[in-house]
C-alpha cells in the first residue's frame, strides 16, 4: 500500500494535477450555468420540492444528492480513465503531447473565459421526471451529458491533464478529484439548503470574477505545458517527493 500511494499520489504530476482539478470542479459548480440550478437539481432527485428542502426528509435530499454525485461522477473518471489509457499508448511522444494538450488548454481557457463567441452555446438536458431517488443516479448520469458543453472548458482541460498522467488509473484519480470539487458543494448544499443558498450570495454577486480567475487559471496551465515548465515543475515534485516518500 506505501509503494502504490507513494508511486501514484506522490508523484510529481498528480501533485501538480490534483489542486487544479479540485479547482477546475468549484469553478465549474459555481459557473452561471449550474449553481442557480442547484434547487431544481435537488429537488429532482429527491422527490422533494423546492420549498421543502430545508424543512423536511433531510435525509432524503441527501441520499438522492449523493446518487446524483455518483451518477455524473461515473461518466468523467470512466472518461478520465480512457484519456489516461491513450496517454499511456502516447507517453514516448510525451513533449509532443504535452505542447498539443497545452495548446488546447488555452483554447479551453479562452471558451471559458467568452473570447469565442461560437463556442458560448450551451445545451443542457432539461426534460427530466421528478421520481426521486430511484433513478437519481441516472439523471446524474443524464445531468452530466447535458452540461458537457457548458462546463468543457474545466472538464476538458481536466480530461486533457488526465491523458497527460499517462495510465488510466491515474487519469480516473484526477477526474474523481474533479468530481469531488464539482460534487462535494452538491451535498452540502443538501445538508443545509437555506444556510448554503445564503452563502453563495456573495458568489452570485462576483461571478464573473470567479469566471475570469478559472479561465486565467486554465490559461496558466495551457502555457505551463506549452512552454515545458509544466513537466519541469513535475520533475522538481517527483525529487521532493521521493525524499518524502523514503520517510514514510
Amino acid at each position: 500500500m506505501g509503494g502504490w500511494f507513494e508511486q501514484t499520489v506522490l508523484s510529481g504530476s498528480l501533485l501538480l494535477a490534483i489542486p487544479v482539478a479540485v479547482l477546475a470542479g468549484l469553478v465549474s459548480f459555481f459557473s452561471p450555468c449550474v449553481l442557480p440550478l442547484v434547487p431544481g437539481y435537488l429537488s429532482y432527485v429527491s422527490g422533494v420540492g423546492v420549498q421543502d428542502l430545508d424543512t423536511s426528509r433531510r435525509p432524503r435530499v441527501v441520499t438522492g444528492a449523493v446518487l446524483f454525485v455518483l451518477g455524473f461522477s461515473a461518466v468523467y473518471v470512466a472518461g478520465g480513465a480512457l484519456f489516461g489509457a491513450v496517454g499511456l499508448r502516447l507517453a514516448q511522444h510525451q513533449r509532443t503531447f504535452s505542447i498539443v494538450a497545452g495548446v488546447l488548454v488555452i483554447v479551453l481557457a479562452l471558451v471559458f473565459l467568452g473570447l469565442v463567441p461560437a463556442m458560448q452555446r450551451e445545451w443542457r438536458v432539461h426534460a427530466v421526471p421528478a421520481v426521486g431517488l430511484g433513478i437519481a443516479p441516472v439523471l446524474g448520469v443524464l445531468f452530466g451529458l447535458g452540461w458537457l458543453p457548458c462546463i468543457g472548458p474545466t472538464l476538458g482541460a481536466v480530461l486533457v491533464l488526465a491523458g497527460n498522467e499517462a495510465t488510466a488509473a491515474r487519469g480516473a484519480l484526477l477526474t474523481g478529484v474533479y468530481c469531488l470539487g464539482l460534487g462535494v458543494p452538491f451535498v452540502l448544499a443538501a445538508l443545509g439548503f437555506a444556510r448554503f443558498t445564503r452563502s453563495t450570495q456573495w458568489v452570485r454577486r462576483h461571478q464573473r470574477a470567479l469566471s475570469v480567475a478559472g479561465g486565467v487559471l486554465l490559461l496558466v496551465v495551457g502555457v505551463l505545458l506549452v512552454t515545458g515548465v509544466w513537466d519541469s515543475l513535475i520533475a522538481d515534485l517527483q525529487t521532493w517527493a521521493g525524499g518524502f516518500g523514503a520517510l514514510l
